[in-house]
């Protein structure tokens, strides 16, 4: 049980002691220094507004309760989208003209975990410095609330996940005629949270014919909600069962998109960046940008059409960063996460699946088939459970001294650039793990680079 308060939002596990976990006390209180940082953010003002949305899971509606009450117990009003995903959030802070948003949801985390993750009036996640400042003002306790006259309200407003949905049906890429001419079907895991809302209503107005699997909005996870292959054998089995073209898969807030093939394998989780920029890099070329535990792979398509690849920190914020520096036309991260510009600077796996039916009604070919046509590198991702006497900066330096000669990067972790494959070793932002993540030409390489790391890294530990 834990409470992990980073640049990825307050996370942490429903129930036990205050300061240990998110208990509602903690959830009051970081609400409501975000509220004062809001005000401070933004000073001057009469009126100031706040999105506040959900995913599905169990104890999201405690949550949005007491979130929204506690704004409103400031003086601030908001407007509840209810059920929703969080780019959807994301795309509403700015269509409401808010002050910012908060998303409840713990993304890819078992349905004990929540968090809040925080959005400015751009409808994009606060920095590094803007997270700070409300940790501080969290623990200043310098949180002043409003009068009985000069208290918020709270405004309902069901309507955004069709409107996220038409803002996505109208990108000028989303070529909706040849998807509806294409005849698609597809297999939906929502994840029994709200992408079984609002992926299958996107698919039925572009044509598709949707089968839908654990899509009750009712947060009891069917099973672990990473979408990783091992967890995806109910997919793998109706893609095959309905003969299907693919199946889609996202996390439980709808940020993570990953596909199958009509086999039932995977297309590969890191690949649903490298599909989707293939796309849009043919028709607009341009700089793309991932994080440093992505694929080459994105590398390697973008230089094809003569663009620039670079790598950031892991963190969407981060990536977000570099993206704008760089002008990029489409970046995101290799778990499935798309940002792209033209729709909004977040993660959005709506978006993604709308690029990636564009791409397979413009190629004419099967899932199985386009997955050829990328190079093929191997992933390994692996963790280690953090203990509280495990000095990880620690072991992290001595590993960095240990390759001091290969191509080092140290901006986020140690990732370590060999010729033929790459490690990538970090403190995880959403969880206490040190990740391990490798890639090579075969996954046997790149099983054996993460396993070689761990026991070097336990070595060190002792």
């Amino acid at each position: 049980m834990t409470l992990i308060k980073s640049i990825s939002g307050i996370r942490g596990t429903i129930g036990g002691q205050v300061g240990d976990n998110l208990t509602p006390i903690d959830a009051v209180k970081f609400a409501a220094a975000y509220g004062v940082w809001l005000k401070q953010n933004r000073p001057n003002k009469e009126n100031y507004r706040v999105v506040v949305g959900r995913d599905a899971r169990i104890s999201g509606k405690m949550i949005q309760n007491l979130v929204m009450n506690t704004l409103i117990g400031q003086g601030i009003n908001v407007i509840n989208i209810g059920l929703s995903t969080t780019p959807t959030v994301e795309v509403a802070v700015p269509m409401e003209h808010a002050d910012g948003g908060i998303i409840l949801t713990a993304s890819h985390n078992p349905k004990q975990w929540n968090a809040l993750k925080l959005l400015n009036e751009k409808g994009e996640f606060l920095d590094a410095v803007e997270g700070a400042k409300i940790l501080e003002i969290a623990e200043s306790s310098d949180i002043d609330f409003a009068d009985v006259d000069s208290l918020g309200k709270i405004t309902k407003n069901d309507a955004y996940i069709d409107l996220h949905i038409i803002e996505v049906l109208d990108l000028p890429l989303v070529t909706v005629k040849p998807i509806e001419n294409a005849k698609f079907r597809v297999v939906v895991d929502g994840v029994n949270s709200t992408g079984g809302i609002a992926i299958p209503l996107l698919l039925e107005r572009l044509g598709v014919d949707v089968i839908k699997i654990h899509c009750e909005p009712n947060g009891h996870f069917p099973h672990n909600p990473e979408p990783l292959k091992e967890h995806l054998t109910d997919l793998s089995e109706a893609v095959k069962k309905h003969k299907a073209d693919f199946g889609i898969v996202v996390d439980p807030d709808v940020d993570r998109l990953a596909f199958m093939d009509e086999n039932g394998e995977m297309f590969g989780e890191e690949y649903t960046l490298v599909a989707c920029a293939d796309y849009v890099l043919s028709r607009t070329p341009g700089n793309t940008v991932s994080n440093m535990s992505s694929t080459r792979a994105l590398r390697d398509v973008t230089e094809k059409y003569g663009g620039t690849y670079e790598a950031s920190a892991v963190g969407e914020v981060n990536v977000v960063k570099l993206m704008k520096k760089n002008k990029v036309v489409i970046g995101g991260e290799g778990n499935g996460g798309i940002i792209y510009p033209e729709a909004h600077y977040g993660r959005d796996a709506l978006v993604g699946v709308a690029l990636f039916l564009s791409l397979l009604a413009d190629k004419n070919m099967s899932v199985s088939e386009l997955r050829k046509t990328y190079p093929n590198y191997f992933m390994s991702k692996k963790k280690i459970q953090l203990t509280p006497d495990l000095d990880v900066d620690g072991i992290l330096k001595e590993i960095e001294n240990r390759y001091k000669n290969e191509q080092l990067t140290t901006i986020d972790g140690v990732k370590i650039d060999f010729p033929e494959n790459w490690v990538h070793l970090r403190k995880s932002n959403t969880e206490p793990i040190i990740r391990i993540y490798t890639e090579a030409k075969s996954q046997e390489e790149a099983n054996n680079l993460a396993d070689k790391f761990i026991a070097e890294i336990k070595e060190i530990a002792n």
